[in-house]
């Protein structure tokens, strides 16, 4: 029998890689997924990847962080998600380079801002494929 889990999980890492997508393209040098000097095919299994990492990380750490974190969250009306999303995007980038897929952050403060971007296209690519 499959959980709620199990079938939000293909939409899930879907939704993520195409977020990751666009916040690349919009940072330019400041986030890389996949190595420009590869093909198309490399790049976007790279991307499916990172993508997947980035998901399974969410899903498994991410939880449990943001659980405990729900007073400062609340603190700090919100943007402590934003902090948290960062450190599991850099977590991301370093579980990727252990399995030689490249993905570039280019520090904490990107990272912040590519959570913000990731958080808003995630959120469309939900809304468009639900429906």
């Amino acid at each position: 029998m499959e959980t709620v889990e199990a079938r939000r999980f293909l939409p899930t890492w879907f939704a993520s890689s195409i977020a990751l997508a666009f916040a690349a393209l919009i940072m330019g040098g400041h986030m890389n997924i996949g190595d420009p000097d590869e093909t198309t095919l490399n790049r976007v299994i790279a991307l499916a990847v990172v993508g997947l990492v980035f998901t399974l990380v969410n899903w498994v750490l991410g939880s449990v962080v943001k659980l405990l974190a729900i007073p400062f969250i609340i603190i700090t009306l919100g943007f402590m998600l934003l902090v948290i999303n960062a450190g599991l995007l850099l977590l991301t980038e370093w579980i990727t380079s252990l399995f030689g897929v490249h993905f570039f952050v280019d520090g904490f403060w990107w990272a912040v801002l590519a959570s913000l971007v990731i958080s808003v296209f995630q959120s469309i690519v939900w809304a468009i494929i639900s429906e």
